[in-house]
């Protein structure tokens, strides 16, 4: 038996989350850990999806930062001269290899709905070396190089900043906030929403159902003296085709009205077969291609299949002591309601310090510094140092280094990285936050990033169903 689940439940399975994000009783956070190097090359291993796999990235936390921004993604396509494009097509599953939409160098996003193509007998299909721009009320228009593209949206500088990363753009729907119940994942339009959003609330309302946006030659037939006429069969209005004959045979079709050359799309069309008669030609067989239910432009995240979301959250210097600075930081991850340390309260913090931190006294032979391992000489307890201040060390445990808990009194001293430095114990501190607590979602292995006081990392966590 072989199934297949459709990009609606992704959809819907990513409201879901956003609906949990936005429940006042679920607190989400980005979180950064892991100071220690990989391995000897400090190359970063895949992640494993296993439950010690998690453990050690949780026992690892320096930080986290709550997540307030989140949106639907999809696969980045920046518009490029000299590339081929497909062709939205309802028969295709997935994301073609040649990209249907793009985003032009204004952030403005289009879909593709007709490639431009030469007249032989088989067509070649051009590059395209017209960028998509303006048209933004939501009618389809051509480009000089014979490609036919739709508006859908415009990416404002606050959203791009958020969400646009090197692989991915942002995708919504808005909807008008006055006197509306806004779902999780829509934005509320009103007079102060930015224009880009009023914008594309322009083309949800002109979106038009049913429309047939081209037509695929599935076989261009024999013997076609001129071209036929073709008739759009269906339970909509409208739609109009024009085929070219080169050879003999339909090579290709134009969505168009014949008496005056204007794209005629129709509408109303759930179902709808093409009947070829005429030309002096037989066999020839064409697909009528429909567009999304509602129109395209009614909810781009369907017409671009968006099966993604992004959270985002910038961690800015030491975001008042919570964050260290001097140190690298090699995974980032999604957490979930966790849980004040010693507590069955729930963290609600902006920010979190996950560290433990030993005070110390009687410092002698020097400072100890970050990434040495220390040792205690009556426990026998091992820990990594991620960070030093006035008053004692931050630091973590691992498998590496064994678990355990530190004596007040007892001596400490650097064992790993050099150096002779002692001190004595005072005391022991927990971070603010039980690390093993509440849902670890998402683990992200990278390559070391150190941070620094005047520094924010721009975190994008990336989920994809």
């Amino acid at each position: 038996m072989t199934a297949v689940v459709f990009d609606r439940q992704r959809k819907n399975s990513i409201r879901d989350i956003l609906v949990d994000i936005k429940d006042s009783d679920n607190f989400y956070y980005a979180g950064i850990g892991k100071s220690e190097d990989w391995n000897d090359s400090d190359l970063a291993p895949n992640p494993i999806n296993s439950l010690r796999e998690q453990r050690l990235a949780r026992l690892g936390i320096q930080s986290i930062k709550n997540i307030t921004d989140q949106t639907f993604v999809v696969p980045r396509y920046n518009w490029t001269s000299g590339a081929i494009y497909s062709a939205y097509d309802d028969a295709q599953s997935g994301y073609p290899t040649n990209a249907y939409y793009v985003m032009n160098s204004n952030q403005q996003v289009y879909m593709c709905l007709q490639q431009g193509k030469t007249n032989a007998n088989p067509p070649q299909i051009v590059a395209s070396t017209v960028q998509p721009t303006g048209n933004t009320t939501g009618d389809a228009f051509r480009t000089a190089d014979g490609y036919m593209w739709k508006f859908l949206y415009s990416i404002g500088a606050l959203k791009a900043a958020k969400f646009i990363s090197t692989a991915y753009i942002p995708v919504a729907k808005v909807q008008d906030s006055a006197g509306a119940t806004l779902l999780a994942d829509e934005i509320g339009v009103d007079s102060d929403s930015p224009a880009e959003d009023v914008e594309q609330q322009l083309v949800q309302q002109n979106a038009v159902p049913g429309q047939i946006l081209g037509y695929a030659v599935v076989n261009g037939g024999t013997g076609y003296t001129s071209p036929p006429t073709l008739e759009i069969v269906g339970d909509g209005t409208n739609a109009k085709a024009v085929p070219t004959v080169v050879g003999g045979a339909i090579t290709k079709v134009t969505v168009k009205d014949s008496s005056d050359n204007s794209i005629a799309f129709g509408s109303g069309y759930t179902r709808a077969s093409v009947s070829i008669s005429g030309g002096g030609g037989d066999s020839a067989e064409i697909r009528a291609i429909i567009g999304p239910t509602n129109g395209v432009g009614a909810d781009p995240r369907d017409e671009l299949k968006s099966g993604a979301m992004m959270f985002n959250t910038k961690p800015t210097g030491t975001e008042n002591g919570d964050f260290v600075v001097n140190q690298q930081f090699r995974q980032v991850m999604l957490l979930k309601n966790l849980l004040i340390q010693d507590s069955s309260a729930v963290f609600t913090q902006e920010t979190g310090l996950g560290l433990s931190k030993l005070t110390l006294t009687s410092v002698n032979d020097g400072p100890f510094v970050d990434d040495l391992v220390v040792q205690g000489a009556t426990s026998g307890v091992k820990a990594f140092i991620d960070d030093v201040d006035s008053s004692g060390i931050f630091f973590h445990q691992s498998d590496y280094t064994g678990y355990g808990s530190f004596q007040n009194g007892e001596t400490i001293s650097i064992v790993e990285g050099g150096g002779s430095t002692t001190a004595t114990v005072s005391n022991t501190i927990k971070g603010e936050f039980d690390p093993l607590s509440g849902e670890l979602l998402y683990i992200d292995n990278r390559a070391a990033v150190e941070r620094s006081t005047d520094q924010t990392e721009d975190i994008k966590i990336v989920i994809q169903l």
